[in-house]
């Protein structure tokens, strides 16, 4: 088994669901998943928590089922944060280069000036993530490290959220017994689980269909180009179907989940389906074509949502790749077909991907936030040991490899 500080761990906490995945980097720079943790949650409302001590016991319940499968002690995870009082915002930066040649340096005080905004005392910056650097008159540079200019401009993406929010969203956390290593944007880390480098390239928008909210994140370049979260989601369809059907909302989810389909137009088998009464009274049956009726309705009226905001961003024109959608709430059959026709783009379904281990337990939308989170942590990992390998002197490097060969060749 791995040593604790081998391990990754993702703890996504959401509105209906916390899911927990722990994973081990292996030789080969991949990872392997070793343990997943589920349970449902019961604290948080819109992606917020409402009610402290509900979201810790299910946090704690999550964990300790990942830890069991795992055969390990969570002690630190990397979490993600969402709800609507994210905001996302671009900005830039320029400086004047004191050196002809640009250094790592000069890249931190350049986004450094691009973070200098005025923001409300009751919010907080979570991101910046850059998009593209601009050397004197010439853009699109990814890494502009050894590169000569006078000038140096950086166009950044900047994700801030309520001071309140993350203080609460931390505090549930230390109270299960965690550690935060960071907050990380849950639309954000589901990117690294579901998407391709080419997509990012070529342009593409995630839709992450929660709970609680609808999360959008458009890439493009290879960068974060527009990211906003709608205060809709999974839940507004499962109230639609309890009111509708007249039925207890913990029914009513399991009728979606069971029978639920996107779009009448695709219902090929009008079945019967036994309904729970509220209180006292007799089950009653309806037909599959009267729920579809009702879900259809909302689920158009989030995905025209979406289009809305990719319209107002200004970015549809940019998605090559089309839409990808992924979360809980992307699992209803029926939904790319709806997808399609609405964004008159090309849509499919986000699973998490390149990936070992239990792979075929992981292989679905509601665990992309989770895997993308542990691969999230293992990235920034890899690149802050790059970070200090390159600060070692040649002989430390030298020394430090040479201790590793008799560690695995002897012991």
């Amino acid at each position: 088994m791995a040593r604790k500080g081998d391990l990754i761990v993702g703890l996504d906490i959401g509105t209906t669901k916390v899911c927990a995945v722990v994973a081990e980097p292996t030789q080969e720079g991949t990872l392997d998943i070793i343990g997943v943790g589920c349970h449902p949650s019961h604290g948080l409302r819109k992606g917020m928590v409402v009610n402290i001590e509900e979201t810790i016991n299910s946090i704690k319940k999550a964990v300790e089922e990942a830890e069991m499968m795992a055969g390990c002690e969570i002690r630190s995870v990397y979490t993600g944060i969402a709800g609507s009082h994210i905001q996302g915002f671009n900005n830039q930066g320029v400086i004047a280069l004191k050196h002809r040649e640009i250094t790592a340096k000069d890249i931190e005080r350049v986004i450094e000036t691009a973070k200098m905004v005025s923001l409300p005392p009751e919010r907080q910056i979570i991101h910046v993530l850059p998009q593209e650097f601009i050397v004197d008159d010439q853009g699109g540079i990814k890494d502009p490290r050894g590169m000569a200019g006078t000038r140096l401009e950086v166009k950044v993406h900047i994700i801030t959220a309520s001071v309140t929010a993350v203080q609460n969203l931390v505090r549930c956390i230390q109270k299960a017994g965690l550690d935060v290593i960071e907050l990380v944007l849950q639309p954000l880390a589901a990117s690294e689980s579901v998407l391709t480098e080419e997509e990012k390239i070529l342009g593409v928008a995630l839709v992450d269909l929660g709970g609680g909210t609808t999360d959008i994140t458009i890439f493009g370049n290879d960068s974060l180009k527009y990211s906003t979260i709608l205060a809709v989601g999974g839940t507004n369809i499962t109230n639609d179907i309890a009111f509708g059907l007249r039925t207890p909302p913990s029914e009513a989810e399991k009728i979606k989940l069971k029978y639920g389909i996107a779009t009448t137009s695709l219902l090929e088998n009008d079945e019967e389906i036994e309904i729970p009464s509220l209180g006292d009274k007799k089950p009653r049956h309806v037909s599959r074509s009267v729920l579809a009726q009702i879900i259809e309705p909302r689920v158009e009226e989030i995905l025209c949502l979406v289009e809305q905001e990719l319209i107002r961003s200004q970015t549809k024109d940019i998605l090559g790749s089309g839409v990808v959608l992924t979360g809980g709430s992307s699992l209803l059959p029926g939904l790319v077909e709806l997808a399609e026709q609405i964004f008159n783009l090309p849509a499919r379904i986000g699973y998490p991907r390149e990936v070992g281990g239990l792979f075929d337990v992981i292989r679905n939308p509601i665990y992309a936030t989770a895997v993308g989170l542990a691969k999230y942590g293992f990235k920034a990992q890899v690149e802050e040991g790059y970070r200090g390998w390159k600060k070692q002197t040649i002989w430390q490097r030298f020394f430090k490899n040479l201790k590793r060969w008799f560690k695995d060749a002897f012991f």
